[in-house]
C-alpha cells in the first residue's frame, strides 16, 4: 500500500544513507555564482541539515563574481593567464574586503534560528581561521602574478580539531604565508587539498552544470579519474569545468573515495545526491559504484529481496535461505551501492556438457539498459571457462527475451538426467538451449 505522504516513503529509503554519513567529513565547495544567487539561503539550510545528522563539514566558498563586478564597478581591469587573473594590491584590496564580508555573512545566516526557519533550534558554530598556508604562483610564462597563488599546506590537524569540537569549518578563497601575506587562491584547489589533507570520505564541488553529458546528452553518473582526465583535457583552461574536473581527479588518485560534481541550480541536487541510491549529478571514483561480481554469503539476505517478489508472481521457482546459501558459489550478483539489484545462476551437473543458466534476474528499478546482457553474458564466459558447450535455461514468462540472445527451443531429453528427474510438469516452463 502506498503511504498518503510520499515524504515518509523517501524518509526511509534515505535512512541507510543517514545513518552511513553520520560522522563522515564532507568538504563541499560553492562557487561564487552559487553564493550570489537566490539559492545560496536554501544551501546554508541543507548544509545546516547535514550537520545536525552528525556530518562533519568543511564548507569552502567562491567569490569571484562578486570580486569581478567590484573590479568592473571602479573601472579596473585584471589581466588574466589561463583563468587565473594577476591580483595586483588593488586587485586584493577587493579580494580581502569581499572575502570577509562574505564571511559574516555566512555566519550570521548559518546564525540564524528564528521562529518558522529551517534554522529554528538549531545551534551551529561556524568557524574560519587562517587555516591554509600559501605560496605565490611566481613568474609564469614572463608574467608575475603578484599575490596570486596556490596551495602550500594545510593546517588539517587545527581544521580536525575544531571538526572533533562539532563546529562547522568556512574556508574563504586566500591563503598566509609566513611572511604575513595573503594570497588570492582558486577556491576548487583549496577544496582539492583540505579534502586530500584531512582524509575526507566525499568531496562536493557545486558549480553551474549537473554533471558531466555523454555525446548523446545523457547524465554520465560515474566516471574514474582517467575517464575524467580524458574530458578535463577536452575544457577550457580555466574554465569551471577544467577546475572541478582537476580537483576531482587529483581528490580521488590521492585517496578521496568519491567527489560529486552537482549544479547550485537544482533545488534538490544536494541532499538529492547524497540521500538516493541513484543521485542527480556525476560522481568521480576510483571504486566502482556499480559491480558486477561473485556472491557471497552476505549477499543471501540482498537476493531474498531481490527474488521473493519475482517468486510471489510465479516468473521463478521459489528458493529458500538455505538452498541460496548451499548454492552460493553458483551465482554471480550486480551490487549498486550496497544493494544487490541483479543476479544469475550457473548450475553444473556432473559428467555433463551443458549447464543450467538459473535465476537471471534484474530489480525493477533498474530493467532499463544492458544488466540482463552483462549477466548471461558472464555466466557464458564462466560456461565455457568450466568446459561446458551448451547451456539450458527454464523460464515460463520470458521465451522471446532469450530467442533473442541465440537460445532455440529445447525438448526434455536433451537435459541432464538429474534435472529430467527434477522437471516439474505441472509448471510446464520452456525449456530452451544455447549452444556456446
Amino acid at each position: 500500500m502506498d503511504s498518503r505522504f510520499p515524504f515518509v516513503d523517501w524518509f526511509r529509503n534515505s535512512s541507510p544513507y543517514i545513518n552511513a554519513h553520520r560522522g563522515k567529513t564532507f568538504v563541499i565547495l560553492i562557487e561564487g555564482e552559487a553564493m550570489a544567487s537566490s539559492r545560496a539561503d536554501q544551501l546554508l539550510q541543507d548544509m545546516a541539515l547535514l550537520h545536525t545528522l552528525g556530518v562533519r563539514l568543511v564548507v569552502v566558498y567562491g567569490i569571484r563574481p562578486q570580486v569581478s563586478a567590484a573590479l568592473e564597478a571602479d573601472g579596473v581591469m585584471p589581466h588574466r593567464l589561463d583563468g587565473r587573473w594577476v591580483a595586483t594590491r588593488e586587485i586584493m584590496d577587493h579580494v580581502e574586503r569581499i572575502a570577509a564580508r562574505q564571511r559574516l555573512d555566512l555566519e550570521a545566516k548559518l546564525s540564524l534560528g528564528l521562529p518558522n526557519t529551517p534554522l529554528h533550534g538549531i545551534e551551529l558554530t561556524a568557524v574560519s581561521g587562517n587555516l591554509v598556508t600559501a605560496k605565490p604562483l611566481g613568474v609564469r610564462a614572463g608574467v608575475d602574478f603578484d599575490h596570486s597563488g596556490e596551495v602550500r599546506r594545510v593546517r588539517a590537524p587545527a581544521i580536525q580539531t575544531l571538526l572533533d569540537g562539532g563546529n562547522l569549518v568556512l574556508l574563504p578563497p586566500l591563503g598566509y604565508s609566513r611572511t604575513g601575506e595573503v594570497f588570492d587562491l582558486d577556491a576548487s584547489e583549496i577544496a582539492q587539498h583540505v579534502a586530500i589533507s584531512l582524509g575526507a570520505d566525499k568531496l562536493v564541488l557545486m558549480g553551474d552544470s549537473a554533471g558531466l553529458l555523454d555525446d548523446d546528452g545523457q547524465l554520465q553518473r560515474q566516471l574514474s579519474p582517467s575517464e575524467a582526465e580524458t574530458l578535463r583535457a577536452q575544457a577550457e583552461a580555466g574554465s569551471e569545468q577544467w577546475r572541478h574536473l582537476g580537483a576531482a581527479c587529483e581528490a580521488a588518485r590521492h585517496g578521496v573515495e568519491r567527489t560529486h560534481l552537482l549544479s547550485w541550480h537544482d533545488h534538490d541536487a544536494l541532499l538529492g545526491e547524497l540521500f538516493t541510491r541513484d543521485g542527480v549529478g556525476t560522481m568521480i571514483t576510483q571504486n566502482r559504484y556499480e559491480q558486477l561480481r561473485q556472491a557471497v554469503l552476505d549477499d543471501v539476505g540482498g537476493l531474498l529481496a531481490l527474488l521473493q517478489p519475482l517468486e510471489r508472481s510465479g516468473m521463478l521457482v521459489s528458493r529458500t535461505r538455505e538452498r541460496l546459501e548451499h548454492d552460493i558459489d553458483d551465482y554471480i550478483v550486480i551490487e549498486r551501492d550496497g544493494m544487490v539489484i541483479g543476479c544469475a545462476a550457473l548450475h553444473r551437473y556432473a559428467d555433463s556438457a551443458m549447464g543450467e543458466l538459473a535465476c537471471l534476474a534484474v530489480h525493477d528499478d533498474y530493467r532499463r539498459g544492458t544488466r540482463g546482457e552483462t549477466l548471461l553474458a558472464e555466466i557464458e564466459r564462466r560456461a565455457r571457462r568450466g568446459g561446458l558447450t551448451r547451456l539450458f535455461a527454464l523460464t515460463t514468462h520470458t521465451t522471446h527475451w532469450f530467442f533473442e540472445r541465440g537460445f532455440g527451443a529445447g525438448e526434455l531429453d536433451a537435459l541432464p538426467a538429474l534435472k529430467r528427474e527434477a522437471y516439474n510438469q505441472a509448471r510446464r516452463s520452456k525449456i530452451l538451449v544455447k549452444t556456446l
